[in-house]
């Protein structure tokens, strides 16, 4: 039987990469499976979903602006808009399962999917539960965790713990640091630092590495730094000019794996699909939780492994006067790294995609 299936979410890597894994591991069970993605109109899911060889919709959907004015008037209309398109998609696609992995699309989705009495699985992925997912948690069938205590937020009896769906390349991956370095050609002898701001980038963390460049070359170090997108341009301007030995820097790192293999320590934002791979591979990472994002889960995140010795966090506030030095701490501390390292494997949760797309065939079954 052709079963259906629609994935909705995206607006930033982290949605959009569990997304693309949990379809996947749907296509390689069942090949002949309809798998239709909902995503939201300008956001980065409409390009990176097309390319990853799945079609997609896109709703005109937008988050609501913090300062209460007549903009979210418009935001109230997009919204009422994208439920009637979403019904409209619902009532064509026929969809066996519906499946929100977070984002502005997957709230008009999922409540449609519930009114055409259409089973839906919600997979969230922090540790601090979002209000879309808490609003709508009654209407889903399973919600797939990643951490432990959701019940504060959820009903008890319909989580289910699998840990966050990770890209298959950063599973599977084999690769070597000699192999990784010569790929992104630097020196395979020099320690390894790899800057991750997420997708879209971290201006904080960014302002932090441009304000620290002269003291970073003259460190025996080398440096990957994904700046992302909304900064490269800023950073290009200023770094041009300069004749750096050890610093590579890309708006996006489309080989993961190879950056993964590289580096020895991170330094990254606390989204919960890195933090995810950071765990699955043991490394040892410095967190620096955005300040924007709902109820401050980045740094609850961070804190789920703060407080396991796990990683280092730097608060966004303080992260211009102490990241690079912090970083030096760890870098000069091969125990320290090494601790941090193993009690973040220990945190990890292999066959989170499997468990979770097993989960997703038992709606489609009972439906």
């Amino acid at each position: 039987m052709n079963r259906k299936y629609i994935v909705s979410g995206g607006g930033t890597g982290g949605h959009i990469f569990p997304a693309l894994a949990i379809a996947n591991e749907i296509r390689r069970r069942d090949p002949e499976a309809s798998i239709l993605f909902v995503g939201a109109l300008g956001r980065m899911e409409m390009e990176r979903v097309p390319s990853s060889g799945f079609p997609i919709i896109g709703l005109p959907v937008e988050g609501f602006k913090r300062k209460i004015g007549f903009g979210n008037l418009a935001v109230v209309v997009k919204l009422l808009f994208s439920m009637f398109k979403a019904s409209k998609i619902i009532r064509s696609f026929k969809p066996d399962v519906v499946i929100g992995v977070g984002g502005y699309a997957s709230g008009p989705l999922l409540r449609m999917a519930a009114y055409h009495k259409i089973p839906s699985l919600i997979q969230e992925q922090n540790s601090y539960a979002g209000i879309t997912n808490r609003l709508l948690a009654h209407k889903a069938k399973k919600i797939c965790v990643a951490y432990e205590g959701m019940q504060q937020y959820f009903p008890a009896d319909k989580i289910v713990l699998t840990g966050n769906p990770i890209r298959e390349e950063i599973v599977t991956h084999k690769i070597k640091k000699n192999s990784a370095c010569s790929f992104f050609g630097i020196p395979e002898d020099k320690p390894v630092v790899l800057i991750l701001g997420g997708s879209l980038g971290a201006r904080t963390i960014n302002e932090s590495i441009l304000s620290q460049i002269n003291a970073i070359e003259k460190e025996n170090i080398s440096v990957l730094w994904q700046t992302g997108k909304l900064y490269i341009d800023q950073i290009k301007k200023e770094l041009d000019s300069k004749q750096l030995k050890n610093i590579r820097y890309f708006d996006f790192i489309s080989r993961m794996d190879m950056a993964y293999s590289a580096a020895n320590i991170i330094i990254s934002r606390a989204g919960a699909a890195t933090i995810s791979e950071l765990c699955l591979l043991g490394k040892p990472s410095i967190l620096v939780p955005s300040p924007n994002v709902a109820e401050d889960h980045q740094t609850k995140n961070a804190m789920a492994l703060v407080k396991n010795e796990a990683a280092i966090m730097v608060k966004d506030s303080d992260a211009r006067e102490k990241l690079f030095l912090v970083t030096l701490d760890l870098l000069h501390s091969e125990p320290l790294q090494e601790k941090l390292g193993d009690n973040c494997r220990k945190m990890a949760l292999p066959g989170s995609t499997t468990m979770i797309v097993d989960e997703i065939y038992k709606l489609a079954k009972a439906k």
